[in-house]
């Protein structure tokens, strides 16, 4: 009977052996195919040992998962049946994608957070350079309205001469750095348009009455005054606004030039310009060391290059013509300070010296070019010392062929001299010193202003006349200083075409 127990026990073990040797085959075969998958688990899989449940998890299962570089769409498959639980190994690839992906999302909200912060910050450079210009008006147009008296006590100089200041200063911050031939800064050329028509805009308000009809609903005519802008404003402003633009246009149109600049003294022999080719003219003179000197290749300019020059040229000398002439319209409508009318001397002779005065006295036909001829001007000073001095010697003459009529306003002065015969001699003398005068200005187009022109602008009351002499007198400068510019690169392209034929 203990015989018998023991063979049925043995019998039993290598049965129940056999059955887990054959589980496991065939465990081992399902593992080894490439379809497999790992089925979801059963509840008789809870009651499996751990290495019962671990054995998918061989080597041999690795070898066909998926890395992340090798996407296709049974990756995604993979991943949309793998909605076990419990992951099984071929769900490794598409969870770290996943992580991949969250990393490229990422990267890409980092480079949208700092595109934001970038737009930010120039929106926040923009406001802050907004706000220095809006405080720099308001400082400003606080010196305007004051006078230039900070103090505040109404010392302050009148409001046309403040603006006339205002003007100058203006056109010096913009273009009292440009010197060569090329386009505006575009902060500075927003600067000029802007403060410019902050400053031109008092004209909007100068206005003049004047008579006009009009009819009443019963058809009754009656004559109303009106306001319209003043004449002088209303015909030159819009002028020089237009010679304003057509000088920023001409510089402008140097953008891409076949000549450059070097500064001066920076010029080596073995350069295409040798030393400084600037023209001593009368209007360009060698004591200007400061300015930077044109250069050219050898060659010189082209033929396309050299017409546009010119044309340039010719353009900026109608409109130095056009605003000196409407400055010296201008200057000539204003009063004559009494400060001025007494300073004169007495006697014209003695102001203009005998030499001239024996010349314009004696001289059938005066010739006013002749005289300047002979007197051999050499520089700036004695030019403007000369116009000083005729300049009042006229004015004397002016007044010494009217003194024996009492006629006190100046007005009524320049009324007279109308109806005085051109046989008295002082009125002769007169006519033939402001020809003079005439061709001295003419002949030396960059001559300063005289003393009567400043003290006509210092004692100046006349808003509308000191925006429009300031206005133009800017416009002048900078037409002049244009022309000078491109006849220095005229001169150089002559100089190397005539150094190469």
């Amino acid at each position: 009977m203990r015989l018998f127990m023991m063979m049925c026990r043995v019998e039993e073990d290598s049965t129940s052996s056999t059955i887990s040797a054959m589980e496991k085959l065939s465990v081992s075969d399902e593992n080894s195919e490439p379809g497999y998958r790992a089925s979801p688990p059963s509840a008789d899989s809870k009651d499996q040992s751990t290495t019962e449940t671990e054995t998918p998890t061989s080597a041999d299962s690795f070898m066909f998962c998926r890395t992340n570089s090798e996407a296709s769409t049974s990756s995604e498959q993979t991943d949309d049946n793998c909605s076990s639980s419990e992951p099984s190994p071929l769900c490794w690839p598409s969870v770290k994608s996943g992580r991949h992906n969250q990393i490229t999302f990422d990267g890409l909200g980092l480079k949208q957070q700092k595109q934001f912060l970038d737009e930010k910050l120039y929106n926040l450079e923009s406001m802050d350079s907004a706000a220095v210009a809006l405080e720099t008006m308001k400082e400003r147009f606080a010196k305007l309205l004051l006078g230039e008296d900070m103090s505040g006590s109404g010392k302050g100089v009148c409001t046309a001469v403040t603006i006339s200041n205002a003007i100058t200063n203006l056109y010096a911050t913009v273009f009292g750095q440009n010197l060569r031939l090329e386009p505006l800064n575009p902060e500075k050329k927003a600067m000029w348009k802007r403060e410019m028509n902050c400053l031109l805009s008092v004209c909007n308000y100068i206005v003049e009455f004047a008579p006009t009809l009009q009819t009443l609903p019963d058809d009754t005519m009656v004559e109303v005054m009106t306001s319209r802008p003043r004449s002088d404003i209303f015909i030159n402003l819009p002028a020089l606004r237009k010679l304003d633009a057509m000088l920023l246009e001409i510089l402008d149109s140097f953008q891409k030039t076949e000549f450059w600049y070097a500064e001066h003294g920076s010029v080596t022999p073995s350069s295409t310009c040798r030393g400084s080719f600037r023209r001593v003219i009368a209007q360009r003179k060698e004591e200007k060391w400061w300015l930077p000197v044109p250069c050219v290749s050898p060659g010189g300019l082209s033929e396309k290059a050299r017409k546009h020059l010119q044309q340039k040229r010719d353009c900026a000398t109608q409109i130095h013509k056009a605003a000196m002439a409407i400055n010296s319209s201008i200057l000539d409508e204003m009063d004559i300070p009494d400060s001025y009318m007494t300073s004169l001397p007495k006697s014209g002779r003695a102001s203009v010296g005998d030499t001239i005065y024996r010349y314009m006295h004696a001289a059938d036909k005066f010739s006013p070019d002749h005289l300047l001829d002979c007197l051999n001007i050499s520089s700036e000073h004695e030019a403007l010392d000369l116009a000083d001095r005729v300049e009042a010697s006229m004015y004397t003459w002016r007044r010494k062929a009217c003194i024996g009529n009492s006629k006190p306003s100046w007005t009524m002065v320049k009324d007279f001299m109308l109806e005085t015969g051109r046989s008295d001699k002082n009125y002769m003398l007169a006519e033939r010193a402001e020809s003079l005068l005439l061709s001295l200005k003419q002949r030396y187009p960059e001559l300063s202003q005289t003393s009567l022109d400043i003290c006509k602008i210092q004692y100046n009351r006349d808003v509308g006349q000191a925006i429009l002499e300031s206005y133009s007198r800017v416009l002048e400068g900078l037409a002049f200083n244009i022309v000078a510019w491109i006849e220095d690169v005229l001169f150089v392209d002559t100089s190397m075409r005539n150094q190469d034929q």
